[in-house]
């Protein structure tokens, strides 16, 4: 068992996921990976937890596409170091209800087990791809106005 994950097979990973190329995506998915994207479940329902090859594959072929089409993953910066990889990037796509662009940051952390991901994190920008998806900005809630000068108290 390897200990650790090249960056050819972390930038081929990351290739096949971004060009949702489902076959060459699934053949790099271990088939107990855990996958956990932090987000609106309610707005974004890709969010939470999937566990499984099956589960991650319907997030990504099925979950995601109802939601985003044409998207996207433009990396900024990726890092290898061991079994582990980190890639900043951006999504880009369109919301497939209204049409509008939507564009945000999400952070992604995976661990690689003999060249298949195990496990991924995610945490993206919610509260701006929320905002995006829903096509307005968020409301603060009244609860946490001080009443003066619409300043949030925090």
């Amino acid at each position: 068992m390897s200990d650790s994950v090249s960056r050819d097979v972390v930038e081929a990973f990351y290739e096949a996921y971004s060009r949702r190329d489902l076959d060459a995506f699934g053949a790099f998915l271990a088939e107990d990976v855990e996958w956990h994207i932090s987000g609106p479940i309610d707005i974004l329902p890709h969010c939470g937890h999937h566990s499984g090859k099956a589960a991650v594959m319907k997030m990504i072929g099925r979950d995601i596409p109802d939601i985003l089409g044409n998207r996207r993953l433009i990396p900024s910066l990726t890092l290898v170091d061991g079994d582990r990889a980190a890639i900043l990037c951006r999504v880009v796509g369109f919301e497939r209800q209204g049409g509008r662009s939507i564009s945000y940051r999400v952070a992604q952390f995976f661990r690689f087990r003999d060249d298949k991901v195990v496990e991924c994190a995610a945490i993206l920008d919610s509260y701006d791809a929320a905002e995006q998806v829903l096509g307005h900005p968020l409301a603060p809630h009244d609860t946490l106005s001080t009443g003066e000068n619409d300043l949030i108290a925090v």
